[in-house]
Order: C-alpha cells, then sequence, then structure tokens
C-alpha cells in the first residue's frame, strides 16, 4: 500500500490523526518534522534560526523524497511542506493525500498558546494564521485525494471518518486493530 500523505495547517491535527489510524491499522507512522529533528539532532526552531526557512525546507524535502518511497506507512507532514512544487508533485505521485481541514478559529483556539511554532512568533500571530492558511489552503486542496474536516475535534470520530474517506477511495487498509 503507498503511504497515507496528511497535509494541512499547524494544529489541524495531522500527527493526533496520524497515530491513531496507524495503529488502529497496524501501519508505521512518521512525522516529518519530528523525524527532521530526529536526523539533525537540533529542533525546528533552531533550524529556522540557523538556515532560515529554505534552508529547512531542503531539508524537509529530502526526507520526504525518502519517505514517500516506503508503504504501508503513514506521513504527517510539516504544514508548509506544500509550499515546494517537488513535494506537491512527489505527494500525488507517490501517495494518497489528505488534506485535513480546519477553520480558522479552530486552529487559532488550538495554536495561541503554542510558542513552538516558529512562523508564529511575530507580533501578530493569529493574522500570521490567516495569512498562512489563505497562502496555502489552494496548495493543500490542489494536491489532495482527499478532504477530512477535522473540526469536530473528537479525534475517534475524525478517524472514522478519514478512514471511511480512505476506504471509499479504494485504499485497502488493515483490518482494524482497536
Amino acid at each position: 500500500m503507498e503511504p497515507i500523505v496528511l497535509v494541512g495547517m499547524m494544529g489541524a491535527g495531522k500527527t493526533t490523526i496520524g497515530k491513531a489510524l496507524a495503529a488502529r491499522h497496524g501501519l508505521s507512522f512518521v512525522d516529518a518534522d519530528e523525524a527532521l529533528e530526529a536526523r539533525t539532532g537540533v529542533p525546528i526552531p533552531l533550524i529556522f534560526e540557523l538556515e532560515g526557512e529554505a534552508g529547512f525546507r531542503d531539508r524537509e524535502a529530502r526526507l520526504l523524497d525518502e519517505l514517500l518511497a516506503k508503504e504501508d506507512l503513514v506521513i504527517a507532514t510539516g504544514g508548509g511542506a506544500v509550499t515546494r512544487a517537488e513535494n506537491r508533485l512527489r505527494f500525488k505521485r507517490r501517495g494518497v493525500v489528505v488534506y485535513l481541514e480546519a477553520p480558522l478559529e479552530v486552529l487559532w483556539e488550538r495554536l495561541q498558546y503554542d510558542r513552538t511554532r516558529p512562523l508564529l512568533q511575530v507580533p501578530d500571530p493569529k493574522a500570521r494564521l490567516q495569512a498562512l492558511l489563505a497562502e496555502r489552503d489552494p496548495w493543500y486542496r490542489e494536491v489532495a485525494d482527499l478532504i477530512v474536516p477535522t473540526r469536530d475535534g473528537r479525534l475517534s470520530a475524525v478517524v472514522q471518518t478519514l478512514e471511511e474517506a480512505l476506504v471509499a477511495y479504494g485504499v485497502p487498509l488493515p483490518a482494524t486493530s482497536a
């Protein structure tokens, strides 16, 4: 089975939902940001500080290329992975892409106290989040095979909706383990 690639804004639930989906079906799970931190030995904010966003995106693109070569894997991408055309092309060619969609107010509710997001360390983080969503939403939609809303907030309900969408799309999910 080709990888299931979760895209969407920071705060949409990619990691939480991805872990739950993978666990229920005996699939491997990788959070691309966590994998990049493990590979470099430093946190993402430090990569941004030392190399800028471009340096971070270069590292991210190389990692995603490796991950997309694997099977039976759920990948939670970083929110900005879609900003690179090469990543969007890879996602479409080598994975089943799911846009985990959440409106601005839900994202803000989840992120307003999070100080670990480099792109939100600005004087008006909500305005920045709104601008990022406006910029990235068309790219998420462009690459998405499926769009699953995450505004509900109940993990079990969102995972069930995601499973139903994947099965309807033709993804052969292994039997659930829970």
